[in-house]
């Protein structure tokens, strides 16, 4: 939209390559809320793959935790910064190189 790619293509042409194993499953040790916590990131973040699984753990953790009455402060800085690590903010979201299904370019059929 900003023409970034194009004015600065040095910044986006490392970038890796889409994830090919999914994130799957939430691990059993997780509570049932964090489980449900862990369904919302892998619907909300299609991208995230079996690499993140950590991250996308103690971010349910953490989720879970910020509805208790004595939360501390700092965990919802530790829980911005993991979802910040997964892509889930505007700015990081924007970063992703992610195709959710490459088989249908809509401009195909005037281009080609």
């Amino acid at each position: 939209m900003t023409g970034d790619t194009i004015k600065h293509p040095e910044r986006h042409k490392d970038r890796p390559a889409p994830p090919v194993t999914p994130l799957g499953r939430a691990p059993e040790r997780l509570s049932k809320d964090e489980r449900a916590e862990w369904d919302a990131f892998r619907a909300d973040m299609p991208w995230l793959c079996r690499s993140d699984r950590h991250v996308v753990e103690i971010a349910a953790r953490m989720s879970v935790r910020i509805r208790e009455k004595d939360c501390p402060l700092g965990i919802f800085a530790q829980l911005r910064l993991c979802l910040s690590s997964m892509g889930a903010t505007p700015t990081d979201r924007s970063r992703v190189k992610w195709a959710e299904d490459e088989s249908y370019d809509p401009a195909s059929e005037f281009i080609n």
